[in-house]
């Protein structure tokens, strides 16, 4: 493909992060930002639409820059102990500003940027932006797997296409007043939805935290979390104010109720996990040597949408069978910490971020890239065509 074309991938790439979990968090900050302005003049939506736009290339630029000049793979910065700890403190101040019913106040001095408010705008941008990185969209690793093979420069350019996209649908937003008028701007329900966001807020904050604590504390935080959200509720159920107030945490009942009856259908289901071995050299090899199809999967604990894949496409009886029905090897590389020999094998594959799995055929050739989430059927349908020719793309 021609870097046109990646370009407008890279792009498509970027807006469809918006509907990653990772990104999640960060959305209760940016309809704040959009809400201030709603009403406002054309020269205030377009200032914050700049700042906006200046908080997420802030980010890209900066990981354009480390992946032309370091060869990074997307998601190292969260390989840092540090990072995910600071930003799971970040997260939980901001849930619990939300859940309070105060939303995300930035000290005065730096809110009256030009005596309006663009530092919050910007903040949300980059805020999104960084929370991005572990979640990369169906097209990048396509992408930055062409990326990682031009000039520096095609490299910043294909990252700051993505962080464009990422910024593109709240821009547009912005750029549209008849779309800004139809959000509502007050109510006890609209403070509903608020405490909602810094419900969400909590919870990523509490997935961060539990790949920085020892895993004996992980069951003691989600528990927490459930404590907060179900007083919430059943608080929100109870004191309203009005119908309209007790709508919101009635569809957060209806949601919490169906996702346990789900998990349990799930847990009662005959379900057996893969036998996951640690990804080595040495492995491959005996693979080879046995000629036996391979899956690969790379995963990081801080990696949500990996988390996803592993609870639901990897957890299903049907790939089991069909692994088995392949005499399949199963290996896993864990990038929850830096590891250089794991981050060369993911770049060898064809990989720039998580999740990523590859699927190898018995004479050791590339048979299918799996970048991101993916379904139950499309990994089925790989592992039983794996024992054809390799290097088959996706």
């Amino acid at each position: 493909m021609t870097i046109g074309t990646n370009l407008l991938l890279a792009l498509a790439a970027g807006v469809l992060l918006n509907l990653t979990p990772c990104v999640l968090p960060a959305l209760p900050i940016k309809l704040r930002s959009i809400g201030r302005v709603v009403g406002g003049g054309t020269r205030q939506r377009v200032l914050a639409a700049l700042a906006l736009l200046a908080g997420t290339l802030t980010f890209f630029g900066a990981l354009a820059m480390a992946t032309a000049a370091l060869n990074w793979t997307w998601g190292a910065l969260f390989q840092a102990v540090w990072f995910r700890a600071g930003l799971a403190v970040l997260l939980a101040g901001l849930g619990t500003y939300s859940l309070a019913g105060r939303g995300f106040q930035p000290p005065q001095w730096l809110y009256r940027i030009q005596g309006r408010g663009y530092a919050e705008p910007y903040f949300a941008g980059l805020l999104a932006a960084v929370l991005s990185a572990p979640c990369t969209g169906p097209f990048l690793g396509g992408v930055m797997a062409f990326a990682l093979t031009q000039a520096p420069s095609t490299i910043f350019a294909l990252v700051m296409a993505v962080g464009l996209g990422l910024a593109l649908p709240y821009l547009i937003l912005l750029a549209r007043p008849g779309l800004l008028a139809r959000i509502p701007r007050g109510g006890p329900w609209l403070r509903r939805v608020q405490q909602v966001m810094g419900l969400i807020l909590l919870a990523g904050a509490t997935f961060f935290a539990t790949t920085v604590l020892e895993q004996r504390f992980s069951a003691l935080l989600w528990a927490g979390w459930l404590g907060v959200l179900t007083f919430w509720v059943f608080r929100a159920l109870v004191v309203g104010p009005g119908l309209g107030a007790r709508i919101v945490p009635a569809l957060v009942l209806m949601v919490a109720i169906s996702a346990t009856t789900i998990g349990f259908d799930r847990n009662d289901s005959t379900r057996h996990g893969l036998s996951w071995q640690p990804l080595t050299d040495r492995a491959l090899a005996s693979a080879h040597r046995a000629h036996r199809p391979v899956l690969v999967e790379f995963t990081a604990d801080w990696c949500i949408n990996c988390k996803v894949l592993e609870q639901t496409v990897y957890a299903e009886d049907a790939v089991a069978r069909a692994a088995e029905s392949k005499n399949m090897r199963m290996l896993r590389a864990d990038l929850t910490r830096p590891d250089a020999h794991l981050d060369a094998a993911l770049r060898a594959f064809g990989g720039a971020g998580l999740p990523f799995a590859v699927i190898l055929a018995p004479d050791g050739g590339i048979h299918r890239r799996l970048p991101d989430l993916f379904t139950v059927g499309t990994l089925v349908a790989a592992i039983h065509s794996s024992t054809g020719s390799s290097h088959v793309e996706r």
